[in-house]
């Protein structure tokens, strides 16, 4: 008796799909490994740009704090206000002013514009600071002059002699805040100025 022996087609793997389905997968896994890489790289330039962003934003940080610093740093930015003007022949004239002070650490370039219908005057000054002591160069645009400034002070509040050939005026700032007011006595050109401001 001869027994058959049936084989069940659907039961024999089929190498061809088997290669199929290995090579799907490793295809897969390759993408995946390109993917993982790709996603490293732009994880890794993000992290590269926040840093030099970080980096960035401490150095400016670190520029304006120190242009922020020193004797002269309550006065900073831009000022305008009023008061008055007492010229040499004693009369009296209401003056408008504006200030701008850019300090940086120990220096300062300062200027100080003033008219009246009659009056004007246009004062700029380059100036250091070396503990108290005050020393610099200033300059009157409108009657050409110029000479030196001395005096103390810190903090915003400076007593200083300007000082030209013929001419002589002490000058008393104080800030306090957004507030400040100057002063100035002279012995000769005009004899003294009271002024205001704010900013």
């Amino acid at each position: 008796m001869v027994h058959m022996l049936t084989v069940n087609s659907a039961a024999t793997p089929d190498r061809g799909s088997g290669m199929e389905h290995l090579q799907a997968y490793r295809a897969a896994g390759g993408g995946k490994h390109r993917a993982n890489k790709l996603f490293g790289t732009n994880l890794l330039n993000r992290r590269l740009l926040m840093t030099a962003a970080v980096l960035f934003v401490t150095a400016v940080a670190g520029s304006e704090s120190k242009a922020q610093s020193g004797p002269f740093a309550p006065m900073a930015g831009s000022w305008s206000g009023g008061g008055t003007v007492t010229l040499d022949d004693g009369s009296t004239e209401r003056i408008r002013c504006r200030a701008k002070y850019a300090p940086i650490g120990p220096t300062m370039e300062m200027s100080l514009t003033c008219a009246s219908d009659a009056y004007k005057f246009n004062l700029a000054a380059n100036v250091r600071a070396e503990g108290s002591a005050i020393t610099g160069s200033w300059s009157e645009a409108s009657r050409n002059i110029s000479g030196s400034l001395q005096g103390r002070g810190g903090g915003g509040n400076f007593e200083v002699v300007a000082s030209a050939a013929g001419f002589n005026a002490n000058i008393a700032l104080r800030t306090s805040g957004n507030k400040q007011s100057v002063t100035m006595r002279a012995d000769s050109q005009f004899r003294g100025a009271n002024i205001s401001m704010s900013r």
